[in-house]
């Protein structure tokens, strides 16, 4: 078990968030990305009647479709369960999202246009998983294509550098994987 033994305790909300990647027959990449909350105990809600235990409050659906750079070419959202009936007809306004690029700054930009009454906060915060689960499908896939593991030596400073521990700017991984940007101690 990674965590330390918990405490006595009740389970009482759970969310599962699921997100896959496709590489599809016309070239382009589908990420998709899947949101469900329920409670472990029964509840009245004034628009959806009783909710049982394990019944979805939020059940949510997203598909990105993605080229090789990560630009979005298509999306559709998908509201199955939620609280109000008004939820799902947010749905249309995903489609702002056509012609960004995954990349650093793609969450704020996903915000700008989608963030307060002009989006659903759970799908906005589903974009999230969808855009890390898109780098992972697409570059380590095209990567093993093109022959190889291991990244082609960069012409600039590798976006990674300096975005987690990992990858440090003086770090192991740094010194291995692009030794030129290494700013650790040379042996």
């Amino acid at each position: 078990m990674p965590l330390s033994p918990a405490s006595q305790r009740q389970p009482i909300h759970g969310r599962q968030i699921d997100c896959r990647g496709y590489r599809r027959d016309d070239g382009l990449w589908d990420i998709e990305g899947h949101l469900v909350d329920i409670k472990t105990y029964a509840f009245d809600s004034d628009y959806r009647g009783r909710i049982e235990p394990g019944d979805p409050v939020h059940e949510m659906w997203v598909r990105v479709t993605v080229d090789d750079n990560l630009v979005i070419r298509a999306i559709e959202a998908v509201t199955d369960k939620s609280p109000f009936p008004a939820c799902p007809a947010i749905t249309a306004n995903f489609a702002r999202l056509e012609g960004l690029r995954i990349r650093p700054g793609f969450l704020s930009q996903v915000r700008e246009r989608l963030g307060g009454i002009e989006g659903c906060t759970h799908l906005v915060e589903l974009m999230g998983p969808v855009a890390t689960t898109a780098y992972q499908t697409v570059y380590p896939y095209r990567r093993r294509l093109a022959g190889g593991d291991r990244p082609p030596a960069p012409k600039e400073r590798p976006r990674l550098i300096d975005t987690c521990h990992a990858f440090r700017s003086d770090g192991e991984v740094v010194k291995r994987l692009w030794p030129d940007y290494y700013t650790g101690p040379r042996d």
